[in-house]
């Protein structure tokens, strides 16, 4: 991964240097990053318990997490052991202690530091939390707390070539999986099995290509099947021990991690025998991940997009089984939620007008739900917006096959 050649280095050293000279711009003097997104960017190792980055004006950042897991942080990331510290419950070992003495190394007469406060819907985002805010506001009393996570946000945006290569390689693993869940579903392999058994079966075929962790929050690989697929848009299915049953609906939706990139498609199956009805709202759902697929491009928005899309669902009938979104924000791990810029009329919500840039990646998601009909579909894609289109990263073919 540090090896200049690889289709997979990154420029980390640079990505510091380039939030100190936006940090220069804002009269910044230090920046303190709490958000998992944050410390993914800027370290390239996996940050699992509460966990900060110091970044100086100039020089090296300084991170520091839990003390029983900074050895193997340092171990992963391009940073020395010298600069991934470990906190704990000891006299003057604390996180809020320990940060705030070399922020006065740094800045003894006192400073703007940057912070990074807010709210989100993804669970583990990592905003500082109320008392984290007081604490090291009375422990460093000569320092100004600025909001400053907007410069981390901007430089995230437009992703450099080893960062799209890593969710390329990240979706091919995927794709093992769902090969694999594939080969054993059919010809009557799914008799007897259950959601977990296919979390498990995609999970072990993903980690032999090279997947690290199934990064979701949401329950790691996530199967439902038959009413399961319909539940609330069919947003959020923690594989359980429901069985698969003939005549019903199966979505396999699995999640693989490469250099801390995501994979994560959602592919669809009909238990056969399949019905008319069922069949139908297949096409429906095919038809749409496709038109949508090659209406994604740089210069759409949020909003146009949604409208010409549900425009297309009004005229085919089935408007009222769509979920009206069409993707989630990607990053590295920990930058799942938040899509482009978050400055519209919803705080820390997604801008619905603002324009999608080239070279952005993002997960094309979308959702189609009949509960009462006990179906439902889902398709996720990360996807990277080029000029007159999009490149969709998992190849696995656009589908919703029936199983015999």
């Amino acid at each position: 991964m540090f090896d200049k050649t690889s289709p997979f280095y990154i420029d980390f050293p640079g990505r510091i240097q380039a939030i100190q000279a936006e940090m220069a711009k804002e009269k910044i003097d230090l920046y303190l990053g709490s958000r998992l997104r944050t410390m993914s960017w800027t370290t390239d190792a996996f940050f699992p318990w509460r966990s900060f980055i110091v970044i100086p004006a100039d020089g090296l950042p300084t991170a520091f997490t839990f003390v029983i897991d900074a050895a193997r942080a340092a171990d992963d990331s391009w940073l020395d052991e010298d600069h991934v510290l470990g906190f704990a419950p000891m006299g003057g070992q604390d996180q809020i202690t320990q940060i705030s003495d070399l922020i006065k190394e740094y800045l003894p007469l006192g400073g703007r530091v940057g912070v990074e406060a807010g709210m989100s819907n993804y669970l583990p985002e990592g905003y500082l939390t109320y008392y984290e805010y007081k604490a090291f506001e009375a422990a460093l009393p000569d320092c100004t707390l600025i909001n400053a996570h907007p410069i981390v946000d901007r430089l995230q945006m437009i992703k450099d070539i080893g960062t799209i290569n890593r969710f390329r390689e990240a979706s091919r693993i995927v794709d093992v999986g769902h090969e694999t869940v594939l080969a054993a579903i059919k010809n009557g392999g799914w008799k007897g099995m259950t959601e977990t058994e296919i979390a498990g079966l995609a999970g072990y075929a993903m980690r032999k290509a090279g997947s690290t962790f199934e990064w979701s929050f949401t329950g790691g690989n996530e199967i439902a099947a038959g009413y399961r697929t319909g539940l609330a848009g069919g947003a959020c299915t923690p594989a359980t021990t429901k069985k698969i049953e003939a005549g019903e609906p199966l979505m396999v939706d699995i999640h693989a991690l490469f250099g801390l990139a995501c994979g994560d498609h959602s592919h669809n199956y009909l238990i056969g025998p399949a019905s008319d009805r069922q069949l139908w709202h297949a096409k429906n759902f095919v038809d749409m991940v496709a038109l949508t697929l090659k209406t994604y491009r740089a210069g759409i928005s949020p909003s146009s997009l949604a409208a010409e899309m549900m425009d297309f669902a009004e005229s085919r009938g089935f408007a009222d089984f769509m979920v009206p979104g069409f993707e989630h924000g990607i990053g590295m791990l920990g930058d799942e939620w938040r899509i482009g810029k978050h400055d519209g009329p919803f705080p820390y919500w997604t801008d619905p007008d603002h324009e999608y840039l080239e070279n952005e990646v993002l997960i094309c998601a979308m959702q189609y739900a009949c509960p009462d009909e006990n179906i439902g579909f889902r398709y996720e894609n990360p996807i990277l917006l080029t000029k007159d289109g999009c490149e969709y990263m998992s190849k696995f073919p656009l589908a919703i096959e029936v199983i015999e």
